[in-house]
């Protein structure tokens, strides 16, 4: 049933590309200041910007002037971005200690704040550019984590078109409810195994290659869906789960080297994971339900011409390609 939503989802599929910035779909990447306790007096700092539109963000750390620079190192590339790392020093106490980003309010983009200290109290939090200050709490919270991380999930997944991409061309090729429940299954199952052995260290390949067989793997999906649109048997079509399975373990690398890009707070990395991985979820659970409502209304409202049915799948095919070229170009950029 499902297939004859195609032409209808065309108006969908258009505005998801008018989303689509460039062709790197995790360009979106939160800067990290990180500070360390190494003595009663003494913390080392590391601040790492990300790069947005070919250019490194002008953003830095701001702190109350008790919390002073001792020394400051040249930045290094890192990431796509820049890593800064100083040492400052003082004789407070830094719990609730003022922290400031400035610039931050002119940019989209989030900071993550890890704080460790020598007695083992670790702290997680997220400041934003809608309010780019925030204070260290008084007092460790596991919530502090869990809110950080669910969040960090729920961006992620929205702000990356090409997971978003995949998973609209599987609606579009998979007919019945239940059919679509255990693939959209399948395809959590698989990007969660993957996502969390590499994010533990058990598995890891180079980024570049795994995001270029993303964009691969939307194209077969596209492929999929003409063949479909013309009538003929598709391997998809006959076993969706297993299809989702399969590139649903290829594409929780690709959400696991945004993680390696945020860091996980090393004391609690359970908690910061299965939150993350939880918010990837709740993140994809939220785009359904939004594509399906559209469909729904579309079809309900709106006509379209039987030549327009191949259209998605040209849209997502096209797109999907650009970004297997421009990612197989950036192997040696």
């Amino acid at each position: 049933m499902m297939r004859r939503y195609t032409i209808s989802f065309f108006v969908a599929v258009v505005c998801t590309l008018l989303t689509v910035n460039h062709a790197a779909a995790h360009e979106m990447r939160p800067a990290l200041l990180q500070i360390k306790q190494t003595s009663d007096q003494a913390y080392e700092v590391l601040w790492k910007i990300p790069r947005m539109d070919d250019m490194v963000l002008n953003i830095r750390p701001v702190f109350p002037d008790w919390f002073q620079l001792q020394k400051e190192e040249a930045p290094t590339p890192a990431g796509g971005g820049a890593l800064l790392r100083y040492v400052f020093t003082t004789s407070r106490d830094v719990h609730q200690m003022p922290i400031a980003i400035k610039g931050l309010e002119e940019t989209v983009v989030d900071v993550i704040v890890y704080i460790s200290l020598q007695n083992g109290e670790t702290f997680s939090f997220t400041i934003q550019p809608g309010s780019p200050s925030a204070v260290v709490p008084a007092k460790e919270t596991l919530w502090g984590t869990a809110s950080t991380y669910l969040l960090l999930g729920i961006e992620h997944i929205l702000l990356g078109p090409d997971h978003l991409l995949f998973v609209l061309a599987l609606l579009l090729i998979v007919s019945g409810a239940r059919r679509m429940i255990t693939t959209i299954t399948a395809f959590t199952l698989a990007h969660s195994i993957t996502l969390s052995m590499a994010a533990l260290g058990f598995l890891g390949l180079p980024g570049p290659p795994v995001e270029a067989t993303i964009a691969l793997s939307i194209m077969f999906l596209a492929w999929e869906m003409i063949h479909l649109q013309e009538g003929k048997p598709t391997f998809t079509a006959k076993k969706p789960w297993l299809v989702a399975f399969s590139f649903g373990l290829l594409h929780g690398l690709g959400f696991a080297g945004a993680l390696a890009d945020i860091g996980l707070p090393q004391t609690q990395v359970p908690a910061a994971l299965a939150f993350f991985n939880i918010g990837v979820e709740l993140g994809q659970l939220i785009f359904i339900a939004v594509a399906l409502l559209v469909i729904k209304l579309i079809i309900k409202h709106l006509h379209f011409f039987t030549a327009w049915k191949k259209i998605p799948a040209y849209a997502i095919g096209s797109i999907a390609a650009f970004w297997l070229i421009d990612r197989v170009i950036g192997f040696w950029g």
